[in-house]
């Protein structure tokens, strides 16, 4: 065994060691003080060993993956292999998900008191609902919103108004719709790798982005939606960057970005991965910026004269935030703690693939300006660090704490675009798949 693999195993035994002490020390601080609220820090989880109809599926899923995944990578046409991934990925996160059988697992997820299908029937009339979506922000406003309502922008629950309306109402089609949206962010991530890294890493990533340990939250919960269309906000981009046409591909980009920002708060920070995009374009990068600037424009226009006022509302959930469980939660330990979650939702081949990207990235003031000439590790290395900065000042925000096992999977998937680096990947995604399946049969999950 050479340096780099030791080195390896290192980077994933101090992650594992990380885990242990978020658990450890987690648990001590809630049987002392109660102030994490969760029941096995440091996810949003309970310990309940059970199987369910998704087992038998999650592990055929996931045998024929680490099987026969990176050779079926390397030789399937593209547009083939992205539809291919999707679709493993999508397996994946279904499969997971009926773990804990339809109506816990799909069916019910969004329709709980928290959650966006609470509020369909206040939205009789959108204009009117969005006028007055800030008067009910704050705990003590009259029919405050469900916590996750008042915690994103009105484009969060509108998503699952206008399913209603068109006919896919209820919580089956809601989790359906996160469900397939959700399972697309890994070929958004693919079209953005192979336009500003190459091919030959997208491909190599495809198998590690199908069967993510974070496949576990994607399917229950809306961030995985959120995290798709963010992902096919810097797919676009990249499109639009490297020269595939760049007016086309640069207003769907603003476009996506501006229902990005209006899907959540905190998916502003994807500003810093797009910023790293244009750092790795080719040599007319800046020509489609007026495009995305324009794209970007519209959905904020359109929600701005329907009434919402995005940056009261913000300051507003601020407040909300720590009304609740934020104001109680302690930021001391959920700082470190939240990159233990970072560490299940990504795996541990996610954990040696950064070790290695940090080798990989650009070292000279020069190289950093201008990549373009850089190598293609170096290439990939500078986007995956983009996504881990973006993450970071989520965490030192203060407005994550705690579970990000879910609110963190836009970021998540841009991590796992650095298993490309890993030259031996069976073995790794074996890895992945055994922590999802122990994650999702050990734990019953609070998303």
């Amino acid at each position: 065994m050479n340096r780099d693999h030791l080195r390896d195993l290192g980077a994933t035994v101090a992650a594992a060691l990380l885990v242990a002490a978020a658990a450890l020390v987690g648990t001590a601080i809630e049987r002392d003080h109660g102030t994490l609220r969760v029941n096995w820090p440091p996810l949003l989880a309970t310990w309940q060993p059970h199987v369910g109809p998704g087992t038998p599926a999650a592990i055929v899923v996931a045998v024929a993956v680490v099987a026969y995944g990176p050779a079926v990578a390397a030789r399937l046409r593209w547009r083939t292999l992205l539809w291919t991934t999707w679709g493993a990925a999508t397996a994946w996160i279904c499969s997971l998900a009926l773990v804990d059988g339809w109506q816990r697992g799909i069916a019910g997820r969004l329709t709980t008191r928290h959650e966006y299908l609470r509020v369909i029937d206040r939205f009789q009339d959108i204009p009117a609902t969005l006028r007055d979506f800030t008067h009910h922000i704050l705990l003590q406003s009259p029919d405050n919103w469900p916590a996750h309502v008042a915690g994103h922008p009105p484009a969060a629950p509108l998503t699952f108004v206008l399913l209603d309306r068109v006919g896919l109402g209820g919580g089956g089609w809601a989790g359906v719709w996160c469900i397939t949206v959700g399972g697309s962010a890994c070929a958004a991530v693919l079209v953005a790798v192979r336009a500003l890294v190459g091919e030959d890493h997208a491909r190599r990533a495809a198998p590690f982005l199908a069967t993510a340990p974070a496949a576990v939250w994607t399917g229950t919960s809306a961030d995985g939606y959120f995290a798709a269309v963010a992902a096919w906000t810097i797919a676009f981009l990249a499109l639009a960057v490297t020269g595939h046409r760049p007016r086309l591909a640069g207003c769907a980009a603003g476009l996506l970005f501006g229902l990005t920002c209006y899907l959540s708060y905190g998916l502003t920070l994807f500003a810093v991965i797009g910023a790293a995009v244009l750092l790795l374009g080719g040599p007319r990068r800046l020509r489609p910026l007026p495009y995305v600037v324009a794209g970007a424009a519209v959905v904020p226009l359109a929600f701005t004269l329907a009434g919402f006022d995005w940056w009261e509302a913000y300051r507003l959930l601020v407040d909300r935030y720590h009304q609740g469980a934020g104001g109680v939660r302690p930021y001391g330990y959920w700082v470190w703690a939240n990159l233990a979650c970072t560490v299940l939702i990504v795996g541990p081949a996610t954990v040696a693939a950064l070790r290695r990207a940090g080798g990989a990235f650009p070292r000279s003031r020069a190289r950093l300006v201008d990549v373009r000439g850089a190598s293609p590790d170096s290439r990939l290395a500078l986007l995956v660090a983009a996504a881990f900065v973006a993450l970071l000042i989520a965490d030192l925000s203060g407005m994550s704490k705690a579970e990000t096992e879910r609110i963190w999977l836009p970021f998540a998937q841009w991590l796992l675009a650095a298993c490309a680096l890993l030259p031996r990947p069976r073995p790794w995604l074996a890895a992945q798949a055994v922590l999802a399946l122990l994650l999702n049969h050990l734990l019953l999950t609070g998303w």
